[in-house]
């Protein structure tokens, strides 16, 4: 064979050989890059990329990469200081409103002994009742704020759910009875024992109770059970008109069935619920089944 066909076959094969090099490394580094924005996503944009093959296509690629993961960066920064400035402020204002509508409050209070006309009772009445409402909504956003700000632990202990239940029924014999409520109860007999924060739980169905106060006709019902490892709390109540209740957004800051609806809160009864049940490891989730709004509680089994 001719010197320089064989000259030109190794050039060739030399050539291939180097381009397929080349390919197998740039499709190494694209499976790096990969790799490391996953792992960057994964740990909040600390991380930069890095490339070992020596080609400006791909090294600006990497470049560009970094500099848009220092933007994410900087963004989540402002956005986090933003929102604790924002829980800081609501904080504030909560906490600044209490003490005046304190005074209010018992201003109106001593106004009651008072010998007032017909007209000014009425008037003093409606006061009250307004006092009652803001309050009630300075409140609920007090206590969000605080919940939404506290990232410690929570300390959780063995409750016996059908002890807990029964006491809250118990605690609550006179608003049922004032509200002509008949309770539908269903305990199985054997204890079943769940990891939460007694006062965060009791804080949870106390939203959902006064959710039954609002809404709920003749009864309502309270169930629980145990399924793979999680127990199940069921409370709901017949609702006139199902179709009005948005069940996706029910559990959304200031959601309300009712928009024109004034009870002294301001629409975070049930959003708080969830924020407390996401810090006990547990859940919550609603559905409407044969015309009764049903609440579903998820609280982990103690082991």
């Amino acid at each position: 064979m001719d010197i320089k066909i064989v000259i030109c076959i190794v050039v060739l094969s030399l050539i291939v050989l180097a381009l397929l090099i080349k390919l197998l490394t740039l499709k190494s580094n694209l499976r790096s890059l990969t790799r490391e924005l996953k792992n960057t996503r994964q740990e909040s944009y600390n991380r930069q990329t890095r490339v070992t093959l020596s080609d400006r296509d791909v090294e600006g690629l990497a470049a560009e990469i970094n500099r848009n993961i220092d933007y994410q960066k900087s963004l989540k920064l402002e956005t986090e200081q933003s929102r604790r400035k924002l829980e800081q402020s609501i904080s504030d204002i909560a906490h600044d409103l209490r003490t005046p509508l304190t005074v209010v409050k018992g201003n109106l209070q001593m106004l009651e002994k008072e010998e007032l006309s017909e007209k000014g009772r009425t008037y003093l009445e409606v006061s009250s009742k307004k006092t009652e409402t803001l309050k009630g909504m300075v409140d609920e956003f007090f206590e969000l704020s605080v919940l939404e700000s506290d990232s410690k632990p929570v300390e959780l202990q063995k409750l016996d759910a059908i002890v807990f239940l029964s006491e809250f029924i118990i605690e609550h014999e006179t608003l049922i009875r004032q509200n002509d409520l008949k309770p539908e109860i269903t305990f199985p007999e054997k204890s079943i024992y769940v990891q939460a924060n007694k006062a965060m739980l009791s804080r949870v169905f106390s939203n959902l109770f006064g959710n039954i106060l609002k809404y709920a006709d003749e009864s309502f019902e309270l169930t629980l059970e145990e399924e793979e490892g999680v127990c199940l709390i069921r409370i709901g109540n017949k609702v006139a008109d199902p179709a009005s209740i948005d069940i996706e957004h029910i559990f959304d800051r200031t959601y309300r069935a009712d928009k024109a609806r004034s009870d002294g809160s301001a629409g975070l009864g049930l959003y708080i619920a969830k924020l407390l049940l996401k810090k006990q490891n547990g859940g919550i989730d609603c559905e409407i089944v044969d015309n009764r709004l049903v609440f579903t509680v998820r609280l982990r089994h103690y082991e």
